[in-house]
């Protein structure tokens, strides 16, 4: 039975209102409970911090520069675009804090413009903010929750909801309702360069009144494809807009369409985005107007202004008018630059949240793509919807869901995405790629037979890819087994066997201690059996990943000790799932953590972040874990099974 759009859409709404309550909550506890100690542990405060110059950037923006002084070796979460508090510390500690003195904030919040390892430039959001830091002793800073991304997806769900008429009532109607998804009918446009379901793909898209779907699969070149249709629709339309939910995925496609001479037009903060599309932002090319020299000495001037009058040195009415003389000539020079940028662009690239950026006000777009579909909340999607005549969604709803962090929003369906729903209700308008071109055969195979109803083939230069001869492409290292473990320990290791999980002490994590040892001797292994010069010369390079950010944390510090791995660091990746999406290795290594008697696997339930890490590897794959533990749940018990029948 079909529900109603706007019943479906106020449902998503009330669960989105529980994922804002809920982060909204938990960033409330952190703030007034949790020590600082514990929040630098976590990476989401520096404290203590060092200020440096403060200046105006080319944004017109008041940043200052913050660095941190300890914990230098700590992993953070600080990104650029991301909000900001500030804070000053008593210098009396606090048992409840864990020796902590109480905390006072700063009375803004600011923006996060550039960030490395331990430094960072912050936009503020005036000069009085600027003097409270400057005054402030035993200062810090930490992420504040990102109330503007809610406040968003709330106003475009209320817009959808709320359409009683236009396209965007139409669109609503046939993503959610019984609405049929219009298509043109033409002779199928050939494409030799592409593969035969690539070639449908395209042609679908082309063919798409209201809606299509691309599913691309891991390796089976989804970008390819969208690249190629974006092309052939801009043989059609003068202007396109292409979205994704993350600033990496709207920089790689962005970077493909460069490459085939598409002029693109890059919205967002510069600092977010990757040095290869800098030139092509929306501010970079503002910059280079040639009227922008004249606009930049207005603003001074303004400034200047400002400053004369703070010393008392300006008649009140003169200053006033000279003020406005000089803004109502400076906002005729930027909708000049702003006309000239638009009329020359014919992609507009940004993200999901990017599209409500104030440049893009008004403008309406006969096509929206979105790439990553599958990772973006359906809220997000209606962000840049509301702007579309038809959409065209791209990514795979078997790899990564959306992140969230309220388990009762995730069970009621937030986790749900738009994508999703379209290619279960209206599978007339999706076209799957079949053909893989990243992984040996056999470590395809088992994704495909779960996944995607064996309906996967590998490309024939790839079937059969390997690094040693007669190597075999999967292994599990069975941390159950004695015999699969006693070749990779040193004997005074094998007498006390512990491969337990544990947890840090606030619960944020699990790592497991003995299997991060092994997962390093397995690969000291392997690589002795490449040799050292076949490795740095052929640049074979290694993915090792796990689920758990504290499993990460161990496996990079003990990485970091080993002398042995040295010469080989620039070619190893240690990351969880998350940060190897998109990505490939020609090794990958998987340490699974979960060791206990109770067969508890928490989120390693969710199969589509294993199908994710099973498929970042195209020549050599190595699992390992606990199959006593994993071995209860159906997939892993495949899996294991799977993996012995290869061997």
């Amino acid at each position: 039975m079909i529900q109603s759009p706007i019943l479906i859409l106020q449902k998503q709404k009330e669960l989105l209102q529980q994922e804002y309550a809920y982060e909204k909550e938990q960033f409330q506890r952190q703030t007034e409970t949790v020590g600082v100690t514990r929040k630098v542990k976590r990476g989401v405060c520096w404290y203590p911090l060092r200020t440096g110059r403060s200046y105006y950037n080319s944004l017109n923006q008041l940043v200052i520069e913050v660095e941190r002084t300890e914990n230098l070796d700590t992993d953070h979460s600080f990104e650029p675009g991301k909000p900001v508090c500030f804070f000053t510390q008593d210098a009396s500690g606090d048992s409840r804090r864990g020796g902590d003195g109480f905390l006072h904030y700063l009375p803004f919040t600011a923006s996060v413009s550039y960030v490395d390892e331990n430094r960072m430039v912050v936009a503020l959001p005036s000069s009085e903010a600027l003097a409270q830091l400057s005054e402030a002793d035993r200062l810090g800073v930490q992420l504040y929750l990102d109330e503007t991304t809610y406040r968003l997806m709330f106003e475009a769900l209320d817009r959808v909801i709320q359409a009683r008429a236009g396209r965007l009532a139409e669109l609503r109607d046939v993503f959610h309702g019984t609405a049929a998804p219009g298509k043109f009918a033409f002779a199928p446009v050939r494409f030799p360069w592409l593969n035969a379901t690539q070639q449908d793909a395209v042609n679908e898209v082309l063919r798409a009144k209201d809606v299509a779907v691309v599913h691309g699969p891991p390796g089976t070149g989804k970008t390819t494809t969208l690249v190629e249709a974006i092309y052939e629709t801009l043989r059609r339309e003068s202007q396109v807009m292409v979205c994704a939910q993350s600033n990496m995925a709207v920089d790689w496609i962005a970077e493909q369409l460069t490459d085939r001479g598409v002029a693109v037009l890059r919205i967002g903060n510069p600092t977010r985005i990757t040095d290869q599309m800098l030139s092509f932002t929306y501010e970079r090319r503002f910059e280079n107007h040639p009227q922008y020299t004249q606009l930049w000495a207005i603003r001074k001037a303004i400034r200047d202004l400002y400053a004369a009058r703070s010393n008392g040195h300006q008649n009140r009415d003169a200053f006033h008018q000279k003020v406005a003389r000089l803004r109502d000539r400076a906002t005729e020079i930027e909708i000049a630059i702003q006309q000239d940028l638009f009329a020359d662009a014919r992609v507009i690239a940004c993200t999901l949240t990017g599209s409500a950026n104030r440049v893009l006000e008004g403008m309406k777009f006969s096509t929206l793509f979105i790439d990553e579909a599958a990772q973006a909340l359906e809220a997000a999607c209606w962000i840049a919807i509301r702007k579309a005549g038809r959409v065209i969604l791209a990514g795979d709803h078997q790899q990564l869901p959306p992140t969230l962090k309220s388990p009762e929003a995730q069970h009621g369906g937030l986790d749900r995405t738009l994508m999703q729903s379209i290619v279960e209700n209206k599978p007339g308008c999706v076209s799957l790629l079949e053909v893989q071109y990243r992984m040996n055969d056999r470590i395809m195979q088992f994704s495909s037979e779960w996944f995607y109803e064996g309906r996967l083939k590998s490309a024939p230069e790839i079937r059969y890819r390997g690094i040693l001869d007669w190597d075999n492409p999967m292994e599990w290292i069975d941390t159950a087994d004695e015999t699969d473990i006693q070749v990779y320990l040193p004997d005074e290791e094998q007498a006390a066997l512990n491969f337990g999980e544990e947890s840090y002490e606030d619960g944020a994590s699990r790592f497991n201690r003995q299997e991060a040892q092994l997962t390093l001797n397995v690969l000291k292994q392997y690589f002795i059996r490449i040799g050292k010069t076949r490795i740095l010369g052929e640049r074979i390079d290694t993915g090792i990943i796990s689920p758990y950010k504290g499993q990460v944390q161990l496996l990079r510090h003990l990485l970091k000790q080993d002398a042995f791995f040295k010469p080989f660091r620039p070619l190893i990746s240690v990351n969880t799932v998350d940060g190897f999406q998109g990505q490939e290795r020609d090794v990958i290594l998987i340490s699974m953590v979960r060791s206990n008697s109770e067969g508890r696997i928490g989120f390693l339930s969710d199969l589509r972040r294993m199908n994710v890490a099973i498929t970042r590897a195209r020549m050599k794959l190595i699992i390992l874990g606990d199959s006593h533990t994993l071995g209860r749940q159906p997939f892993y018990r495949r899996l294991l099974q799977y993996v012995r029948q290869q061997e």
